[in-house]
Formats: C-alpha cells, structure tokens, sequence
C-alpha cells in the first residue's frame, strides 16, 4: 500500500474533532447510493416495460410484412411466400388479408380491423394463438351452425378482441353482421356489402387498441368479404432471431425488388420504441443530477478535509512530498467515497429489482390506493428487467462524476504553501 493511499484511509477515520467531517462523508456517500439505487431501479422498470410491450405487439403480429408499395393485393403471394422460406433467419411465412368493416349486433356498431389468416400457417408466425382466452384458432376454418337457431345456416367464424367483444355484447356462439365500407352495384343501387359471422373465440393481447379494434375471420372469408378472389394484402414473416429481424427483411427485399416492400418489427413501430427509448435516457440524465448532488458534497467534504489537515499537509510537503502525491492523498478520497457510495447503491438496486412488486404490494396496503389499475394499464405486476449493460454505465458514470469531483479540491491541496500551513503553530 502507498503512502498517500494509507494517509487518505487515516483521514477518513472518525476522530472526536472530525465527527462532523465524517458524518458529511456519510452523508456523501449516502447520496451516490441513493442516486445509484434510483438509477438501476427506473432503468429495469422502464426495460421491463420496454419488453412487456415489444412482447404484446409481436404477440398479435409477425416480425416482418411484405406488402405492395403501390398499395393493392398480392397476386403471386405464393412465390413471395417460397421467396421468403429461402431467405436466411426465416422460420414460417404466411398470407394475409387486412381490411377495415363495420361490426353490428343488436344495435351496438364498431368499427374494426378485420385481418384474414391462412389457418394452417399463422400459428407458426405469430402468437395469436396463444393470446385466445375463449375457442380455437382452426374453428374459423369451418362454418358452423348458431346455437341461437339450429335451423339457421352455416356461418364462417370470427374471433373478437376482449374489449370489442364487451362493447358489441357479442360473445362465442353468438353471430354478429360486418358491413364493407365500399358499397356494391345492384339494380336496386348502391347497398353495402353485409355477411353474417359467428363469434368462435375470444382474445386478448393485453394491448387496448389491438384488444377494441382487431378482429380476425379465416383467409378464404376475407378473401369473398373484400372480393380478393386469390389474393393477399400482404405476407408475414416470423424470424429465429427477432433483432435480426431487419437483416432479413434487407436480404428479402433485394430478393423481390420494386413493388413490394419488406418491413420488420421495430421499423413499423419506430415512433413507439424510439419514444420510450428517448423516455429512457430522459430519465437517466435527470436522475444522473442525484449523483451530482452528491458530487457537491464529495466538494465539499474534501475542501473541510483540506482545511482541518492545512498542518498535516505542510508538513508532508515539509518532508519532501510532491504536489502530484498530495493530490493523490485526497482523490483517493473522493474515488473511495464514490466507489463506496457506488457498490452499495448497486447492491440496494439489483434487491430492490426482483423483489418491486412485493413492495409495491406493501406500498398499496400501507396506503389504501391501487398503484396500478390492471383495467387502465393492462398489467397484473410491474415489468422490471435489469440490463446489465445499462448497470455498468450508471456504475462508471457514478465512480468518473465522484473522481471528477474530487479533483479541484486536491488541485487546491496541492498548491498550498509550507509556510502559510506552519505560520501559526
């Protein structure tokens, strides 16, 4: 152990005439911890929910859309669909149809997004499936007959989002009427086009707007409803890697050239996921300011260190102690209470992460309130995922801010003169 290493250690002791030098390093130390605490917490909480959301939107779609640029149906959706099953990360691909309808029953009317799916392929290109609460993805293959009236004919299926299902008071077995937008000729004029379908499922993505304004029949239904007749709006895609996503979508679109257009994920939700990516880093530099806080102090304590050891200081320069190794004595300081502070607001936060939703819990019943309504934000427990990478910046950002700030103070220690430091003793 170096010499200016050992004295930084002597100063930091607590002595009768130092006691209140010792609770501001407390103090001090404190303060990064708290500041440390706060920054590891938030940053998993707002990961968490960065994921919980990422996993709800590909829990109703895929990981990559092939469409036209032009706009119109695909003709040749097969050969797209061979294309992409050939390009490299690609697991499944699967035609669909996306239209916007009228739902009616009863007097109740929604309008919706009415999605098509190829029966036997969509299961492997999103998770539909496992997001129904209510019936069967392949019961929107075959017509089935209401219970309300046995007699009645063999409707195709539909399967409604939770929320839509509530509004419309339509349930599984019950029929509901989709009306198109775009009305046909006829000799009596223009009627709108209008089939009944019969409610075979229920479900829900945990997101309200896919949960109020999704619906999704078979790809033949679809195809008769929007008079597609062997076509397809578009084709999803699901890949082994979801943050390759973008390089496969890149490696198709070579393959298919103009007209179509290949898009991944997080490009058709950019403004989603770069808001809370910018919400994320908001949040880091303003709870950086409680590190900084405590930076403050760290000035603070050294330069009372500074002036309660003047005598000390004279001296070792006295002795032939050079500027460089004073300076060093009191940044050694500084980076001890950092480190310190650093390591045990670390060890709060990486407890605090796995174990929030019991304090929330805790809060709640203290209180009496509901911290988070699971009917407003959709969660049964608060998301929190700890990013080490996003730890380890807080933790060297911490120890750097803490250094930093012990500098000038060090800086002015060094430049004392022997003379003045011995003058009146």
């Amino acid at each position: 152990m170096s010499y200016e290493l050992f004295i930084s250690f002597r100063h930091l002791r607590s002595r009768r005439s130092q006691k209140f030098i010792s609770l501001i390093t407390w103090i001090s130390i404190g303060g990064v911890a708290v500041g440390v605490m706060a920054l590891i917490v938030v940053i998993a909480v707002m990961s968490g929910f960065g994921k919980n959301l990422r996993d709800k939107i590909l829990g109703t779609n895929s990981h990559i859309v092939v469409t036209r640029a032009m706009g119109g149906g695909l003709n040749k959706y097969e050969w797209i669909v061979k294309q992409a099953q050939a390009t490299e990360h690609v697991q499944a691909a699967a035609p669909f149809i996306m239209g916007q309808a009228m739902l009616m029953r009863k007097g109740q009317a929604a309008g919706v997004v009415v999605r098509g799916l190829d029966i036997e392929r969509a299961e492997k290109v999103s998770d539909i499936a496992k997001n129904l609460t209510e019936g069967k993805l392949r019961d929107l293959q075959a017509p089935s007959v209401s219970p309300e009236n046995s007699d009645a004919p063999a409707r195709d299926g539909i399967i409604l989002g939770r929320e839509l299902s509530r509004k419309l008071g339509a349930y599984t077995g019950e029929t509901v009427s989709m009306v198109s937008p775009v009305s046909r000729v006829t000799p009596l004029g223009m009627i709108p086009k209008m089939k009944m379908f019969q409610v075979v499922g229920i479900f829900e993505s945990g997101m309200f707007e896919y949960d109020s304004n999704l619906a999704f029949v078979s790809l033949s239904a679809a195809q008769k409803f929007f008079s597609l007749k062997n076509k397809a709006t578009g084709i999803e895609i699901r890949v082994d890697d979801i943050f390759k996503a973008g390089q496969a979508a890149e490696a198709l679109q070579e393959k298919l050239g103009f007209p179509y257009r290949a898009r991944d994920w997080m490009h058709m939700n950019k403004n989603l996921f770069s808001a809370l990516k910018l919400e994320k880093i908001t949040m880091f530099i303003i709870l950086m300011f409680i590190i900084l806080v405590a930076a403050f102090n760290i000035i603070s304590t050294l330069f009372m260190v500074v002036l309660e050891k003047t005598r000390d200081i004279a001296v070792l320069k006295s002795m032939g102690a050079s500027r460089q190794s004073i300076m060093k004595i009191f940044c050694y300081q500084g980076l001890f209470i950092g480190v310190m502070g650093t390591l045990l607001g670390c060890a709060l936060g990486f407890a605090i992460v796995p174990n929030i939703n019991e304090l929330v819990g805790m809060v709640e019943s203290i209180f009496g309130i509901n911290v988070f309504p699971s009917d407003v934000y959709y969660l049964n427990r608060l998301p929190s995922e700890i990013q080490w990478k996003d730890s380890f910046l807080i933790v060297a950002f911490s120890i750097i801010i803490c250094f930093v700030a012990s500098l000038y103070p060090s800086w002015r220690a060094s430049r004392l003169d022997p003379v003045d430091g011995l003058r009146y003793e």
